[in-house]
């Protein structure tokens, strides 16, 4: 499997990918320093450089995508531009335009995944409606335009959407429950463009940190202690057959 990485920073999703035996083939970052950083790490991956100047169309074709799109004006730190007039943050957009032009191109072939990350804050920004927004434009790269995301009162921490003949499942996840010495909140996104399988992905466990496998690093069992760091019940939407369950 090939991976392109969008907003790439110092190349996080390539060595995750990496070390799941996937092949990291590009990625778009304009800061020098974490560029310098993944050209010596990866150097067989190409630097693509401004997201907005990318066509999905025409750059190497890939299995996932994967992106943690300027969490600037989602952050409660911030002032929550939102994701629509936020000039950093409505950067989210040009990563579902380069998803889009690629299937296009490909016959709704690649990517078949895409992997979002962002801060908590995500979820009440805009009132809420801003992680709607991220919901409904990931399921119109499959649907086309007229989706329609029902907004709960409160978005829940773990979730799913199904779809027809694709799924797209969140959660909320924090570092220290993943071998790091610090509290690190962050959403994880998964769109499955072509299945079901994003909750099972996101949510079925093989192993839990509890009863580790016999010599496996923190990075090495991603399916660690998944309930700590779920936190709540999760929301699951039926969008199948037009319908909203």
């Amino acid at each position: 499997m090939k991976l392109g990485s969008l907003f790439d920073g110092s190349g996080g999703f390539p060595l995750a990918g990496t070390l799941c035996g996937i092949e990291p083939v590009w990625a778009s970052e304009i800061e020098p320093f974490p560029c310098r950083v993944t050209a010596q790490r990866f150097p067989e991956m190409k630097q693509l450089g401004d997201v907005t100047k990318i066509n999905g169309a025409e750059v190497e074709k890939v299995d996932i995508i994967t992106f943690g799109s300027p969490c600037q004006d989602l952050s409660v730190a911030g002032k929550q531009a939102g994701i629509h007039e936020g000039a950093r943050s409505s950067l989210f957009f040009e990563a579902i335009r380069i998803i889009k032009e690629m299937r296009n191109a490909t016959a709704n072939e690649f990517p078949r995944w895409a992997v979002w990350e962002n801060v908590p804050g995500a979820f009440s920004s805009n009132g809420g409606n801003d992680f709607g927004a991220v919901l409904q434009a990931f399921c119109e790269v499959c649907e086309g335009g007229g989706v329609s995301i029902p907004k709960p009162k409160k978005w829940n921490h773990a979730g799913c959407i199904l779809g027809d003949g694709y799924s797209i499942a969140w959660r909320l996840y924090d570092a220290q429950f993943w071998g790091v010495a610090q509290r690190r909140k962050r959403i994880y996104l998964i769109a499955d463009f072509r299945g079901e399988r994003a909750g099972e992905i996101l949510f079925k466990s093989e192993s839990l940190r509890r009863n580790p496998e016999k010599g496996a690093a923190p990075w090495e069992n991603p399916a660690g202690n998944v309930a700590g760091s779920a936190g709540r019940s999760g929301q699951v939407f039926c969008l199948k057959g037009n319908g909203i369950d």
